[in-house]
């Protein structure tokens, strides 16, 4: 786990360093998308990931494991699997750990006028825990890499404008599908790489923030481009008539210019 960019593996790899120290360097490492990361661990073909990676390569839970998933998902925890040598040797429990700004920052989304969409591939008891900690009414769970990319086109085919907001590997895809993709800065280079906009702070309440100055960013545009042309469209026919003073028509064009420069740097006090 300690190899993957994935905030879970990371939650994991953390708690075990802090137990036993330096980890070992895996080799052969692969990250299955979606489902979790193999590799060899001191001689051991090791697989860590969601229990259908472990199923997928033939391997069954004993009953004492398969009670362990049950429970950490029935209180809306993360199940993670971990097997080596083909036999299936624990699972841990992973709880997120919602942000207090998050509540907020979907009601600000809301605010703008927003749909909030939860997509995420962790399970639907997770899923409907957190949606409901933070606000939000629809949840796609479970869901692979692939899966996002099928909602938001799915989405887009019904006319919808589709944002995304991610931070990991498995985001990357979707997150170059949406019409708008944002990545946390906090997030991994693949996400980053493939959105629009990387938002320097880990914090979703940003994405309000940033939505709301592009917003303000296209009215002020908006004015610009009428107060140009509206201006020359006007003047036109007084300097065709022969009267308007081209000094004063000089004039008139610098305070154009100027009045465009002032207007734009209202944005400079945005908040």
């Amino acid at each position: 786990e300690n190899a993957s960019e994935h905030p879970i593996a990371q939650a994991i790899a953390t708690a075990a360093t802090d137990t036993t120290g330096p980890l070992p360097t895996p080799e052969d490492f692969a990250n299955v998308p979606g489902l979790g990361v193999q590799g060899i661990v001191d001689g051991h073909a090791v697989l860590v990931g969601r229990p259908r990676l472990v199923a997928d390569a033939g391997i069954s839970l004993p009953p004492a494991l398969s009670r362990a998933l049950e429970e950490d998902e029935a209180h809306g925890r993360s199940a993670v699997v971990v097997a080596w040598d083909g036999e299936a040797r624990g699972v841990f429990g992973v709880a997120d750990a919602v942000k207090e700004s998050s509540a907020a920052a979907v009601a600000e989304l809301r605010a703008l006028g927003l749909e909030p969409i939860l997509l995420t591939g962790d399970n639907r008891a997770v899923a409907e825990a957190v949606a409901r900690e933070v606000g939000i009414d629809t949840v796609h769970a479970e869901v692979l890499p692939e899966d996002k990319v099928g909602v938001i086109k799915r989405l887009q085919a019904e006319g919808r404008v589709v944002a995304m907001v991610g931070d990991g590997v498995n985001d990357a895809a979707a997150l170059a599908t949406a019409s708008l993709g944002l990545a946390m800065g906090t997030g991994t280079d693949a996400a980053i790489e493939a959105s629009d906009l990387t938002l320097v702070r880990g914090d979703l309440k940003v994405t309000a923030d940033a939505i709301r100055l592009s917003r303000r960013t296209l009215a002020t545009i908006r004015g610009n481009l009428f107060w140009a042309f509206g201006y020359n469209v006007a003047a036109l026919p007084l300097a065709a008539s022969g009267l308007l003073n081209p000094m004063i028509a000089g004039a008139a064009m610098a305070f154009s210019s100027v009045f465009v420069v002032t207007n734009s740097l209202r944005l400079r006090a945005f908040t």
